[in-house]
């Protein structure tokens, strides 16, 4: 079993969908980041960044117990454990990991700021607002030149690389986008949407999840009681 440390996030539904697509049992332990849930020394324990998602796995290599935080880790780990969605030849598994590598450092980074400064900050900075929502612009049309002549992200087959990329795209319109321009990757996004383990995936939590409407949870995620705890 499968132990899930986790919130209704992009970076959350990564780990939900690949649990979901690859069928392992799997139990799932809210982290309520509005609430500071991440903070807890239990979770710190097993996630020392306090982000989630996190995992333990109680039948990990040689049947011990392992514990993972990061959610590219995460990917990398069950891809390994299940022998699904990573390629097993050379070429074909690093064509997916560069472009894992492109989610976890360009798309997530660069689309959680835009997020921040369009949606969140409390003072609406009309340099950060533009500047984030080129850079979204930008990796969307990478994205769309690149399925333009591939089928998905990471190459001819469906990979971690899709499943890494996906979540973070589902809130387009707080990013500044409009599908018309990037039609190859609207049409990624929704066959990839259509899979039954993804309906499944971002679903797990999601009725817990509240808009960040007060004081109290802005400061958790992106003030005072964030900063404190270095």
């Amino acid at each position: 079993m499968i132990e899930v440390y986790s919130w209704a996030t992009p970076n959350g539904h990564k780990v939900h969908i690949m649990l979901e697509e690859c069928g392992l049992p799997y139990r799932v332990h809210a982290v309520d980041i509005g609430a500071g849930d991440q903070f807890e020394p239990d979770f710190l324990a097993i996630s020392p960044n306090n982000k989630i998602p996190a995992i333990v796995d109680s039948e990990g290599p040689e049947g011990k117990p392992i514990s993972l935080f990061e959610s590219g880790a995460i990917l990398l780990y069950l891809a390994g454990k299940t022998g699904k969605l990573l390629p097993a030849g050379v070429s074909a598994k690093y064509e997916v990991l560069e472009w894992l590598m492109f989610q976890m450092g360009g798309v997530g980074p660069m689309l959680g700021q835009a997020h921040h400064f369009r949606i969140y900050a409390p003072e609406k900075i009309g340099y950060a607002i533009d500047r984030y929502t080129n850079e979204a612009k930008r990796l969307y049309s990478v994205m769309n030149k690149r399925l333009a002549k591939s089928k998905y992200i990471g190459g001819s087959e469906y990979s971690i690389a899709d499943i890494a990329v996906f979540p973070w795209l589902r809130s387009w319109k707080n990013q500044g986008i409009a599908w018309n321009d990037y039609p190859h990757l609207k049409g990624w996004f929704d066959e990839i949407a259509a899979r039954p383990a993804v309906k499944r995936g971002v679903e797990v939590l999601a009725d817990r999840r509240k808009p960040l409407v007060d004081d109290k949870a802005r400061s958790v995620l992106f003030g005072e009681r964030q900063f404190r705890q270095h």
